[in-house]
């Protein structure tokens, strides 16, 4: 018997892990319970591993599944680029080194700065060669998997990503940096002692900190403010209501209510940069992307 995978069979797997439940599942594909239910019994034979715990509230994938899942996604996704490269090459004149047409969805995921202030210039370089490419954009938080595990769970092609020692490239991933920011003091502007005010910060600025750096600022006290994304410290500080340590990104179009003061070469920094996979990196769509986003970086 052959034990391969077939696209409908990843097609199943990913509406039963979206649904979380085979009935559920059966109506989004148009097909029975049973079908849907015997499609996933014999992929868990193929694969030799339960990937969904089934229960009265309906089916939750296991580790295994959440893996199966994830790696579904990323095939499913890579037979789709196939098809529109193909498609593209033939509407661009075929041999001879004719261009090809680009083409499609193009899903990216990001942190908010650089959704704000990074992205949308290279996305309207792209969109402006490539006017077919439809983006695809999700705006993610910098904490936990972060971007980066967007792309590894098969939902987004590149992640924008803080990336370095502290936050390396995921081993199955490939990426690079596009710019090193560095932070600043944020106050309100005019304040005779912004370091005596309090320290105003977000979790996903936390994990970007050089941990040497901060440790070793005794001016610095523990943030008595958390905030849910730089947006707000940014409103926070510009009402005067405390100081922040901010990265670059951050401080683009801040209001003339709050100063920005330079923290000295010693200064903390952080990369931001692309993550995608090694299929993908190949790809047309994603090479042209990764360009642009080099091309307004620099």
């Amino acid at each position: 018997m052959n034990d391969d995978l077939a696209p409908r069979e990843l097609r199943v797997l990913l509406a039963v892990g979206q649904e979380r439940g085979f009935s559920a599942a059966a109506v989004a594909l148009g097909m029975t319970q049973s079908a849907v239910s015997h499609s996933v019994r014999t992929t868990e034979r193929k694969l030799g591993a339960v990937l969904f715990d089934r229960g009265r509230t309906g089916a939750t994938p296991t580790a295994a599944g959440e893996r199966a899942l994830a790696h579904a996604r990323r095939v499913l996704r890579l037979l789709d680029v196939m098809a529109a490269e193909v498609r593209g090459a033939g509407r661009g004149g075929g041999a001879g080194g004719a261009p090809v047409t680009l083409a499609g969805p193009l899903r990216i995921a990001a942190f908010r700065s650089a959704a704000l202030h990074l992205l949308p210039r290279a996305l309207g370089r792209l969109t402006a060669r490539h006017p077919e490419i439809v983006p695809e954009v999700r705006i993610v938080r910098e904490v936990g998997r972060g971007t980066a595990g967007e792309v590894l769970d098969g939902r987004a092609d590149l992640g924008i990503a803080t990336i370095g020692t502290t936050s390396p490239v995921p081993p199955e991933l490939v990426g690079g940096v596009l710019v090193e920011e560095g932070y600043a003091l944020v106050h309100p502007a005019g304040h005779p002692a912004p370091r005596s005010l309090p320290l105003v910060d977000w979790t996903e600025n936390c994990t970007s900190y050089t941990r040497e750096w901060w440790a070793g600022q005794e001016w610095l006290p523990p943030a008595t403010v958390q905030a849910e994304d730089d947006g707000a410290v940014l409103s926070m500080v510009s009402t005067g209501y405390g100081m922040a340590v901010m990265p670059e990104l951050s401080l683009i179009g801040a209001p003339p209510s709050v100063e920005i003061t330079d923290l000295g070469p010693e200064r903390p920094t952080r990369s931001v940069g692309y993550v995608t996979t090694p299929e993908l990196a190949s790809t047309l769509a994603v090479r042209a992307l990764i360009r642009e986003l080099r091309a307004v970086a620099g």
